[in-house]
């Protein structure tokens, strides 16, 4: 009786260290705004100031703890206003290497945004898809897709594709 209370407490204790650790949270991942199309790392354009204004006042209320860009002038430039509200410094990711940033966003404490590009963030998206289909890549003209992606204590993920105007 002893041995089979200890195998079972020590199975409890297992189960709890293989149990995915991550705080309940959200994740906003966009595509960074509009951009002038005269660069080979172009500035926003005039239309995606105006953008990035808006992602400013969509997230200000959302507790953003952590900003992460690529290191394009447009994805930092899409992030100035949330990191300036959230009195916070925009984090460098590589694109090409998603399974670290995916790490980073499970373990960190606090709700993110991510800025990537049209043709990187359905990857990222896709991670957090547990169920159901995945996204696609993002057409050149398509700007207005915020991914809200919820993170569950219990491991699990769930993502929403909203349209900016979707936000109050």
């Amino acid at each position: 009786m002893k041995n089979n209370i200890l195998l079972i407490l020590s199975l409890i204790i297992i189960g709890f260290a293989c149990t995915p650790k991550q705080e309940a949270k959200t994740i906003y991942i966009v595509r960074h705004a509009e951009k002038m199309l005269n660069a080979e790392d172009p500035q926003l354009s005039v239309a995606g100031t105006v953008r990035s204004k808006k992602l400013g006042q969509i997230l200000e209320d959302k507790q953003i703890k952590h900003a992460f860009s690529t290191s394009t002038i447009r994805t930092k430039a899409t992030l100035q206003h949330v990191s300036n509200n959230a009195g916070i410094a925009v984090e460098i990711y590589d694109p090409q290497n998603h399974d670290d940033l995916v790490e980073e966003l499970r373990t960190r404490k606090g709700n993110a945004v991510v800025v990537g590009h049209s043709n990187t963030i359905h990857h990222l998206v896709n991670y957090f898809v547990m169920t159901g289909d995945k996204f696609e890549e993002l057409e050149d003209i398509e700007y207005d897709y915020i991914f809200e992606v919820t993170l569950e204590s219990d491991g699990s993920s769930s993502v929403e594709r909203r349209l900016y105007k979707e936000f109050n």
